[in-house]
C-alpha cells in the first residue's frame, strides 16, 4: 500500500517546451524596437537548473536583482512597489487588459534582454513543469487574439510586479499575470508560497507546428480518470452537480475559506488515494524542487482529510467542474461557456487558504 501512494514520476511534456518557443517568440515581438538585433530564440524554452536545497532560495533573490539589473530608473520605479503594499499584492485578474486596471510593467514595453531576464527569475523560482505549464499558458493568448482579432489580448500585455525588493531574509513577492494567468509568489527567506495563483487557458487546445497543444490537458485527464474510478457509491458521494459552476474562490476572493464537500480521500481504495495525490500534487510541485519537497510533504500528510468535488458530466471530454478542498490547499477547475466551447475556456485557481501570499496579506 505505502508503494502505491507514492508521487508518481513526473515527466515533462514536449508541446510545453514548444509552446514556450511561441512564447518567446511573441514576447520578443512585442519588445521596443532597440531590442530588434537579438537573435532569435531557442527552439524550446531554455530549462531551469536544478536548485540545490542551499542555493534555490538565494538563486531567485539573485535573479531578481539581475531583472532589476536591466531596467532604468523609471521602469524600476514602475515595476518596484512598497514592501507590504497589500493592494498592489491582492491586484491581479483573469480578466483581459482594459476590463482590469493592472499595475507594473508590460511585457511588450520591454527589451528583449529584459524580458529574458525576468524569464530567468521565473525559472529559478518554478519548476521546470510549473514553468512550461505557465508558458504554455501565456502563449494560448496569443492564439487566442490572433483568433478574435482583439487588440486587448495577448502576451505582450501581460505585467510584471515586485513589491518589496529582493530580500534573503525579509517578504517580498514577484507577480505576473494578464488574461487567464496569474502567478504571485512570495518569498520569506528560504520560505517560497506560490499562492494564489490563477491557471487557466483560452484556447485550453491549440497547435503548434502541427502539434497539439494541451496546457493544462494533464490535469483534465487525470481528474476525469479519477472520477471515472469510483464506484457508483462513492461517486454520488463525490458528484453533486449534473453542469460545471464558476470559481467559487477565484480572483477577488482573498482571506475566504469554503467548507470542504464531496468524498474524503479516506474514502477511497489505495488505488484511488494515489490517483487523487498525483492530481494534487501537479499543483504542489509548482515550485522548485528545493521548495516543493516541504509542500508536497504537507499535502501528503493531509490527504485523509482532503475532499474531491464534481460537477458536470464524467464522461472524458465533458465540460467539468472539480474541486479539491484541505487543510493547506484549495483548488478549482472551471469550464467556462463565455466565448463558445467551455472546454476550450478554462478557469483555475490554486490556493493555501493559510498561506495565500506566504501569510502576508490575511
Amino acid at each position: 500500500m505505502q508503494g502505491q501512494d507514492r508521487f508518481p514520476v513526473r515527466r515533462r511534456s514536449r508541446i510545453w517546451s514548444s509552446a514556450a518557443a511561441v512564447l518567446l517568440l511573441s514576447a520578443a515581438a512585442g519588445c521596443g524596437e532597440e531590442s530588434a538585433p537579438a537573435p532569435p530564440p531557442p527552439a524550446s524554452a531554455p530549462a531551469p537548473a536544478e536548485s540545490t536545497s542551499a542555493s534555490a532560495p538565494n538563486a531567485i533573490v539573485a535573479a531578481a536583482t539581475a531583472f532589476l539589473d536591466t531596467l532604468s530608473a523609471d521602469e524600476r520605479d514602475r515595476v518596484l512597489f512598497d514592501r507590504g503594499d497589500k493592494q498592489q499584492q491582492q491586484r491581479w485578474s483573469n480578466l483581459p487588459d482594459g476590463i482590469y486596471d493592472r499595475a507594473g510593467l508590460m511585457i511588450g514595453d520591454l527589451a528583449r534582454p529584459q524580458t529574458d531576464a525576468f524569464l530567468a527569475l521565473m525559472r529559478a523560482t518554478l519548476s521546470p513543469e510549473g514553468y512550461t505549464r505557465v508558458l504554455a499558458e501565456w502563449a494560448a493568448d496569443d492564439v487566442l487574439a490572433a483568433a478574435e482579432g482583439r487588440t486587448n489580448l495577448g502576451t505582450r500585455l501581460f505585467r510584471i510586479a515586485l513589491i518589496g525588493e529582493p530580500s534573503p531574509t525579509e517578504p517580498w513577492q514577484w507577480q505576473f499575470g494578464g488574461h487567464h494567468v496569474s502567478i504571485n509568489a512570495t518569498l520569506t527567506g528560504a520560505a517560497l508560497s506560490l499562492t494564489p495563483s490563477f491557471l487557466g487557458a483560452q484556447p485550453a487546445t491549440y497547435t503548434n507546428d502541427g502539434t497539439p497543444v494541451r496546457p493544462l490537458g494533464d490535469l483534465t485527464d487525470q481528474a476525469f480518470a479519477l472520477v471515472n474510478s469510483l464506484d457508483a457509491g462513492t461517486r454520488r458521494r463525490a458528484v453533486l452537480g449534473s453542469t460545471p459552476i464558476d470559481l467559487v474562490l477565484g480572483a477577488g476572493q482573498d482571506c475566504r475559506s469554503i467548507a470542504p464537500e464531496g468524498l474524503p480521500a479516506s474514502a477511497m481504495t489505495p488505488a484511488q488515494r494515489a490517483a487523487f495525490l498525483a492530481l494534487i500534487s501537479e499543483y504542489g510541485s509548482l515550485g522548485n524542487p528545493r521548495h516543493a519537497a516541504p509542500r508536497l510533504a504537507q499535502l501528503r500528510a493531509d490527504l485523509p482529510g482532503t475532499h474531491f468535488a464534481w460537477y458536470g458530466p464524467t464522461t472524458p471530454g465533458s465540460a467539468a467542474y472539480f474541486r479539491i478542498t484541505g487543510p493547506h490547499v484549495h483548488i478549482e477547475y472551471s469550464p467556462r461557456a463565455m466565448g463558445g466551447d467551455a472546454v476550450n475556456h478554462i478557469h483555475g485557481i490554486y490556493r493555501d487558504p493559510t498561506n495565500d501570499y506566504g501569510g502576508t496579506v490575511c
